[in-house]
């Protein structure tokens, strides 16, 4: 036996505007309803319950153009319960008519949306890069090329024994650090925009410029520079960045191997590169591994830490900042990456 329901109501008989004082009272499968004048039934089959919206009366559809309107919110739900209707939207209702739960939900939306961007985007990021297809990293590295030929770099004006030179030691540095990818080492004038830098694409790809080979005192210098560079190129820090930078939607499209996609992201490479988007934690990772390759090599990171600090210098004397950041910018503060290199050379030499 199904519990009664009975509510006060405004009647409305289809005819005219005049409301109506009612009650109401489902009779059975018959809704009974008596305003002043003579008592209308309607089988429960023909009633369409609106929807309901906060705290506004609820209104019934009725048969002919007449309509109950009541503020008797919980009849009004036993009604619906009763005739099936409306039920996924009691909890929009719920909401509507609590303000401060509809308050804690938006507040709710935007804390997810900061920690996604936050947390989650970068752990997916992280995940993409790993799953890029090599294929795919070859494309985006020579397309890359192309661009930071184009647009940023000039050819080198080293002597040709010396890039033979450097290049020889590199193809060591890229075979120890292995991996599936293709290693070459790029020598250009990085003029004065670009400035002594190096940065490391995708595949395997790394650019040196002739000012950071000159900065430098000694091979073993350039060489802790590169070893960072190959650390992002072990680490994918590249296609982390950029995949954090572009969103979901492209990071799928690349991984699952869209070549339009692939293009697009060729064209913010740069960008990462020499406008320093890498994260402090990318930097010290890449750090650590240029540390650990120059103690084995050497049995210090004293090379890595000295043309660190000459760059430093050399960017606070310079009158005119270069537009595009130079080796330091997108890392943690000289001191830091100092203290981490003693601190691994400290490790070895117990």
């Amino acid at each position: 036996m199904t519990d009664a329901v009975h509510f006060e109501a405004i009647f409305f008989d289809g005819l005219s505007s005049r409301p109506q004082p009612a009650q109401a009272t489902v009779d059975g499968e018959t809704l009974v309803v008596r305003p002043e004048r003579q008592e209308q039934r309607y089988a429960l089959s023909t009633l369409k319950v609106q929807p309901p919206l906060g705290r506004l009366r609820r209104v019934i559809r009725l048969p002919g153009g007449a309509r109950l309107e009541s503020d008797d919110q919980a009849a009004i739900a036993q009604l619906e319960r009763r005739l099936h209707q409306n039920g996924r939207l009691w909890a929009v209702q719920r909401l509507e008519a609590r303000w401060q739960a509809a308050l804690l939900s938006v507040v709710g939306v935007v804390l997810f949306g900061v920690l996604f961007v936050l947390y989650g985007l970068p752990a997916l990021a992280k995940a993409a890069a790993a799953l890029t297809p090599p294929p795919v990293l070859t494309s985006l590295d020579r397309q890359t090329v192309r661009l930071v030929d184009n647009e940023y770099l000039q050819p080198s004006t080293l002597g040709h024994a010396r890039q033979q030179q450097l290049s020889r030691a590199f193809r060591q540095l890229a075979a120890e650090a292995g991996g599936p990818y293709h290693y070459r080492l790029l020598f250009r004038d990085g003029g004065r925009d670009v400035g002594a830098n190096a940065f490391a694409l995708p595949d395997g790809s790394v650019f040196v410029t002739d000012q950071l080979v000159r900065l430098a005192h000694s091979d073993q210098e350039i060489l802790g520079v590169l070893a960072h560079e190959l650390g992002h190129v072990k680490h994918r820090h590249a296609m982390q960045s950029v995949y954090s930078g572009l969103g979901l939607t492209l990071m799928i499209s690349v991984v699952a191997g869209d070549v339009t996609s692939a293009a697009t992201v060729a064209g913010a490479i740069p960008a990462v590169l020499l406008q320093g988007k890498y994260s402090r934690q990318m930097e010290s990772q890449a750090d650590a591994d240029a540390g650990h390759w120059l103690m084995r090599h050497g049995g210090t990171t004293r090379p890595l830490q000295d043309i660190l600090q000459r760059l430093v210098a050399q960017d606070e004397d310079s009158k005119t900042h270069s537009r595009v950041l130079d080796l330091l910018a997108s890392h943690p503060g000289v001191e830091a990456r100092v203290a981490q290199l003693k601190a691994i050379e400290a490790e070895s030499g117990r």
